[in-house]
């Protein structure tokens, strides 16, 4: 079996159109025709003039929710998007901020950016890192061989500028990009495994989760776990909870909190098969000691 290529380094170019790093801003990636515009609402009225909004393009509508930290986001296309985008700010009030793709080259047409459309909303549908305004799921448009290929090319370079972007929505977990080793997490009879990823950490599909929590417990991971058993991403399994699904959190110690119902230090509570920690790993790589 050949090996994956490696890797290569790329640029990413954006540009504050107003001047502040929360205002309207602009995305581009080296050797890509696409461009992302990133428009606060209340921006919104201003910057629908821009070119950018009489194209063909794919969007995501981000706010926040009433379930624990994630975001509820709406996606949509048009074909231009600037009417599109105009009754979503008159009609859906959930929304704080707009993320739009589109073509330099304006070379999308409305069969591409169905085809975006149908491929995001599939992708947030196996995450469940978010709450999803939107009301059905899309069929997959009939594109040749050819288009396929040039979409789902276009897919990753969106991909890899959503999580610049502070959108974790459409991240799946994909296991070969572990930067650490299989880690345990063992407490009041449970075990789960999980690695660490650049983007956070992955505690594995089957892992096990003590059903009740101490009620001394920090609302955020209370209300982490109830999100987490209302789309059923846990499940009941025998006086347990049991994940259904790999799921990313933020960091070692939510997932360690989650997962052991009360708060904890995941640098100390993952720990190998020889049980050395996350922590003693992570000082070795680095010729450190922990002590």
């Amino acid at each position: 079996m050949n090996a994956s290529p490696p890797r290569r380094g790329f640029s990413i170019r954006i540009y504050l159109v107003d001047g502040l790093p929360d205002g309207l801003r602009t995305v581009e990636k080296s050797n890509w025709t696409g461009r992302a515009v990133v428009c606060p609402r209340s921006r919104f009225p201003e910057a629908k003039s821009r070119s950018e909004f009489a194209r063909t393009g794919v969007y995501v509508l981000r706010g926040p929710s009433e379930v624990g930290d994630l975001p509820t986001i709406y996606v949509g296309e048009g074909d231009p998007t600037r009417p599109r985008l105009e009754s979503h700010f008159a009609k859906k009030d959930f929304w704080t901020q707009l993320i739009l793709f589109t073509s330099k080259d304006e070379s999308l047409n409305k069969a591409h950016v169905q085809y975006l459309e149908a491929r995001l909303l599939s992708l947030v549908a196996v995450a469940k890192r978010c709450v999803l305004d939107n009301g059905n799921m899309m069929q997959l448009p009939s594109l040749t061989e050819a288009d396929t290929a040039e979409m789902d090319t276009f897919l990753d370079e969106m991909l890899l500028i959503y999580p610049l972007l502070g959108l974790s929505a459409f991240d799946v977990p994909r296991r070969e990009q572990a930067s650490s080793p299989l880690l345990l997490l063992k407490g009041k009879g449970i075990v789960a495994r999980g690695h660490e990823r650049d983007e956070g950490f992955v505690v594995l599909a089957g892992s096990q989760a003590v059903k009740d929590e101490v009620p001394s417990i920090h609302r955020y991971l209370a209300d982490m776990r109830a999100s987490l058993t209302e789309r059923g991403i846990f499940a009941a399994d025998d006086g347990f909870l049991k994940l259904t699904q790999d799921y990313t959190f933020d960091s070692p110690s939510t997932a360690a909190g989650v997962m052991l119902g009360r708060s904890a230090n995941g640098r100390i509570e993952w720990q190998d098969d020889q049980g050395r920690t996350l922590k003693a790993i992570q000082a070795a790589a680095v010729g450190a000691s922990t002590t």
